[in-house]
């Protein structure tokens, strides 16, 4: 027995030694044998790429699940957002960072390079894994480096098409669409035998490329090959979306619809996400005028009282309001834009969408701050400095004028129908407003007494009952019963009114009864303050009615002018042509100033020339050709290529001032800019003339008037360049220009010379100009040294020597030209640095300098 024992034990120890010895000698990568190439293989396969492609599935799943995809634009084939500085050596995602490690410890552990030659079948995998990890973590240079290693060393490998369609994508990623679709071309050429996903994947590549470079009906036929050849359903129905999508841009809605179609055939196969928007697009697609109506909506109520689509609930309200409004139901498209709006979407884009259409909305109703609210809204979410956002806030800036404007008119004609009333009419208006507006405050104030109340119940059972109530509502005991006791207190409180609980209660006098009186004293305290307050008295309105002529007349012309800027602003911003003729039409019919009637109806000549309305345009070119001949809008209408050829046109006109204002002519350019603003009325050229008077102003009145000539600008013409400009001039220049105090003598500052003369001494200040001109040439001062004559005010002007660096300087340059016999210039004269120079040119104040001087 020991003996067969001892025998089977060492059989057994021998068995073990040669299969150790075995495996010893299979680990070497340096031997090309059977055994040796078949271990590494195994040991490459079954556990480093099985684990390493676990880690890569994993790590595209999450890339899956933290794209968002946007289904405003047509989808890219594959989900992976890309970040524009994606750093070639970092990894992002720890999934791919395994995968990658996975493959490289293939590759460093089991290659089996002999002699320059590969003898792992698995280590192309080893490579194709490394690369997709790479790609997928967006270092693509890197994963191209991968791909082309299989190319270039691994000729006989069965990966070779899946090398090449990964490196095509990977040079797409680097932007390189071009190249990667001709590379995927000359593959497709080659006619080579694909494996299925390889054909999907190089077709969708190819897709991809034609949808990078903007040819959308080139990628339809690469895109049915991957549909046919996916084996993925989540794939096949993404793929069959993009293809309704691209259909969709290119206008042939039937062939779009059909794709959408078989992606709802897909059903719980694919995604629902593709499903919701397919039907979704289809609703886009819709034809109103021959489609059925009731069955879309019926469908749509459908997709949103099925609980699956909560998720989807902003898009599916966005869908059903955009059914209403294309069914003219504005009140039905409103609550649903509002529902959209409430789902507190994250889709920035859809927000956009429901934002601008409830503001167009609001405009076309004539709410105009409505509007802007919701147009403040929709460019928070729309992207900066995209045209659609450019275009939004221009305008909503242009409907800040509307807002003023509208104010205005409304205001104005309010008051303006009063004035027209009869005393008795006005007394009977104002007396029915305040009675509702007493109405109303009644109202009010019982509302917050019934909030009150009910924020405060009484519990006359104490808390302990009242659980007991809540807790045993399937008794049938009377106390227990909730309904029971309201009843039980109702009965109580109509016959004994309010007791105190104690004893004797029956015999003790009701505190209901002095609660009413209290509440009857209260009642009656409020409404001798409602009769007491003047806000209720109609004859605090009628004492506010104006009835001085020329206020009533200011009114009257302030309106006017408010229609007159409506009319243009919703004919040149908004393309508002109904509301614009409507505007100016009331306007000539309210007996409007001079200057408002011409432009008036030239606007509405162009109004009709623009809506094709012959009829109504001939009218309005007859009217200003028979009662204004002589216009410069009547010699438009018989040549208009004199609006641009000849010398009145308004930049011309403008230019001309602009140059006696360089010419110190301020007096002239006040009289001209406010003939020309007249005349112009109404153009884009009045804002600048309106600053050119301001700038005039300030040089030739001072600092006061320059102040409020600015701010007539900037109120006046708020969304024109003038506007802004003159805004901005006062926030930023006018509070240093105030400064009134002047600065002490700087040794580094510049400094003027400065002789004086009286308006009507222009000969004499000539002549003093020429003897300092011939004084600074002859001492050598040409380059340094200048004359100028500046305006001071109307009564006075100067003559200044520029270029000095010190008032010494300035003074002892005086002295040398008043003592030298060939100059002799005996004027008095002052010296001056930079800065106190402009604050006596700003605040005419020379008189308090050269008191200051003197002390």
């Amino acid at each position: 027995m020991n003996l067969k024992k001892i025998n089977f034990s060492t059989l057994v120890n021998f068995c073990v030694a040669v299969l150790a010895l075995t495996v010893i000698f299979s680990c070497s990568r340096k031997k090309d044998k059977w055994l040796n190439r078949n271990f590494h293989a195994m040991g490459t396969y079954y556990n480093i790429l099985y684990n390493g492609n676990l880690a890569l599935e994993a790590g595209n799943e999450e890339l899956a699940q933290n794209y968002t995809d946007d289904y405003w634009q047509i989808l890219p084939l594959e989900r992976m957002q890309v970040e524009e500085k994606a750093s070639s050596s970092e990894s992002k995602n720890a999934n791919f960072q395994r995968a990658e490690e996975k493959a490289t410890k293939a590759i460093q552990k089991h290659n089996m390079r002999i002699a320059g030659e590969e003898h792992n079948p698995q280590m192309d995998e080893a490579f194709l894994l490394l690369g997709k990890a790479r790609y997928y973590d967006q270092r693509f240079f890197p994963a191209l480096e991968a791909f082309n290693y299989i190319l270039t060393d691994y000729p006989e490998s069965d990966r070779l098409i899946a090398a090449k369609v990964w490196r095509e994508k990977a040079y797409m990623r680097m932007g390189n669409n071009e190249l990667a679709l001709q590379n995927l071309q000359k593959l497709f050429e080659e006619e080579v035998e694909f494996e299925e996903e390889d054909l999907a994947h190089a077709s969708a590549a190819m897709a991809q490329a034609y949808l990078n470079l903007e040819e959308k009906e080139k990628a339809i036929k690469p895109l049915e090959t991957a549909i046919k050849n996916t084996s993925s359903k989540e794939q096949k129905g993404r793929y069959l979306f993009i293809k309704g999508q691209i259909y969709d841009r290119l206008g042939e809605i039937d062939s779009a619809n059909k794709s959408f179609d078989k992606v709802i055939a897909l059903n719980r196969k694919t995604p629902r996400v593709y499903m919701i928007n397919a039907y979704l697009q289809k609703a886009k697609n819709f034809d109103y005028t021959q489609e059925d109506h009731l069955a879309l909506r019926e469908l749509l109520e459908e997709m949103q009282e099925n609980r699956e689509n909560r998720p989807f609930l902003d898009k599916i309200y966005y869908q059903i309001a955009q059914y209403y409004k294309s069914t003219d139901s504005i009140e039905g498209s409103v609550e649903y834009y509002n529902k959209s709006l409430r789902t507190q979407s994250q889709d920035s884009y859809l927000l956009s969408r429901d934002y601008l259409t409830l503001g167009n909305i609001n405009f076309d109703q004539a709410q105009y701050k409505i509007a802007g609210a919701y147009f403040d809204s929709t460019l928070t979410n729309l992207t900066e400095n995209t045209r659609e956002y450019r275009s939004i806030k221009k305008k909503r800036e242009n409907l800040d004028d509307v807002i003023l404007y509208e104010d205005i008119a409304k205001k104005d004609d309010s008051i303006l129908h009063l004035v027209k009333m009869s005393s008795q009419e006005r007394l009977a208006y104002f007396e029915e407003v305040t009675a509702k507006m007493k109405q109303k405050a009644i109202a009010n104030a019982e509302q917050l007494n019934r909030e009150s109340e009910n924020s405060n119940p009484q519990n006359l059972f104490g808390s302990q009952q009242s659980n007991l109530s809540s807790n045993s509502r399937s008794s049938t005991f009377y106390f227990y019963n909730a309904n029971q006791v309201a009843k039980g207190l109702q009965k109580f409180n109509r016959v004994w009114g309010g007791r105190e609980l104690s004893d004797n209660w029956r015999y003790k006098a009701s505190s209901n009864a002095s609660r009413r009186d209290d509440e009857v004293k209260e009642e009656e305290d409020f409404l001798a303050l409602i009769e007491s307050d003047p806000a209720y008295n109609p004859e605090t309105y009628l004492e506010q009615v104006p009835s001085d002529e020329k206020v009533i007349d200011s009114i009257g012309k302030e309106r006017n002018f408010a229609y007159y800027q409506l009319g243009v602003i919703y004919k040149e911003k908004f393309k508002e042509y109904e509301l614009a003729s409507e505007k100016l039409e009331t306007l000539l019919q309210n007996n409007p100033q001079e200057r408002l009637v011409l432009p008036s109806k030239y606007n509405l000549y162009k109004i009709y020339e623009a809506t094709e309305n012959v009829a109504m345009m001939e009218k309005w070119k007859q009217n200003i050709l028979s009662q204004h001949p002589d216009s410069r809008y009547a010699s438009i209408l018989k040549n208009p290529r004199s609006l641009r050829d000849d010398d009145s046109s308004p930049e011309a006109v403008y230019t001309s001032v602009y140059r006696k204002y360089k010419n110190d002519q301020f007096q002239e350019v006040i009289n001209d800019t406010e003939k020309y603003i007249d005349v112009y009325t109404g153009e884009d050229i009045v804002p600048k003339f309106e600053l050119l008077k301001a700038f005039a102003k300030g040089r030739y009145e001072g600092f006061d008037a320059y102040k409020e000539a600015l701010n007539y600008v900037a109120l006046t013409y708020p969304q024109s360049e003038e506007g802004k400009k003159a805004e901005q001039i006062i926030k930023e220049s006018l509070p240093n220009l105030k400064n009134e105090t002047f600065a002490e003598n700087k040794t580094d500052a510049k400094y003027y010379l400065v002789y004086s003369f009286l308006s009507g001494k222009e000969k004499a200040a000539a002549q003093l100009q020429e003897i300092l001109d011939k004084a600074i040439v002859e001492k050598g001062y040409e380059n340094q040294f200048y004359t100028s004559i500046d305006f001071y005010t109307p009564q006075q002007f100067f003559i200044t020597v520029h270029g000095l660096s010190s008032k010494l300087g300035a003074e002892g340059f005086a002295e040398i030209l008043a003592k030298e016999k060939e100059y002799k210039i005996n004027r008095e004269y002052f010296s001056i640095s930079d800065d106190n120079y402009q604050i006596i040119q700003v605040h005419k104040n020379l008189e308090a300098y050269l008191a200051k001087q003197s002390q």
